[in-house]
C-alpha cells in the first residue's frame, strides 16, 4: 500500500456511504492519531485500538443522526499525497469550510488541526480536509 492515509479515508468514506454503524482499519501510529482527533472534534462516536497481530486493528463507531440518519462526516479529502506533498507555513494555514471544518496536518510538535498549529504558530503537511 502506497498511501495509508488515503486508505484510512476511503474505508471512512465508504462506511458512511453503506450506512455501517462500525468500520475497522488496519493500525498504525498516525492513523491512531488522525482517530483521536476526530474523536475529539465530534465527527465520530467513538474508537477502540486492538492490538491483534500482525499489525493491530482501529474500530471505529461511525456517528449519525439519530432522527435523519446523515452522518456527523459530511466529506473527506486527502490533500497531501506520496506524488505530491502539500505543505504550509504557519501564516497560510487553511480554513477549511471558513472554521467549520477541519485540517488536520502533520507538524513537528505532531498530528493537530489547523486551529491548533494556528495557535502555536506552526506549519506542516496538510493531511486532510473533514467536514
Amino acid at each position: 500500500m502506497t498511501d495509508p492515509i488515503a486508505d484510512y479515508l476511503t474505508r471512512v468514506r465508504n462506511a458512511i456511504l453503506a450506512n455501517h454503524r462500525i468500520v475497522e482499519i488496519p493500525s498504525s501510529s498516525l492513523k491512531k492519531e488522525v482517530t483521536k482527533i476526530l474523536y475529539d472534534k465530534g465527527y465520530i462516536l467513538n474508537f477502540k485500538f486492538e492490538d491483534t497481530p500482525p499489525q493491530g486493528v482501529i474500530k471505529i463507531a461511525l456517528k449519525y443522526h439519530p432522527r435523519t440518519k446523515l452522518s456527523a462526516i459530511t466529506n473527506l479529502k486527502r490533500v497531501s499525497t506520496p506524488g505530491l506533498r502539500r505543505y504550509t507555513g504557519a501564516d497560510e494555514l487553511p480554513r477549511v469550510k471558513n472554521g467549520l471544518g477541519i485540517a488536520i496536518l502533520s507538524t513537528s510538535k505532531g498530528v493537530m488541526t489547523d486551529k491548533e498549529a494556528r495557535q502555536l504558530k506552526i506549519g506542516g503537511e496538510v493531511l486532510c480536509y473533514v467536514f
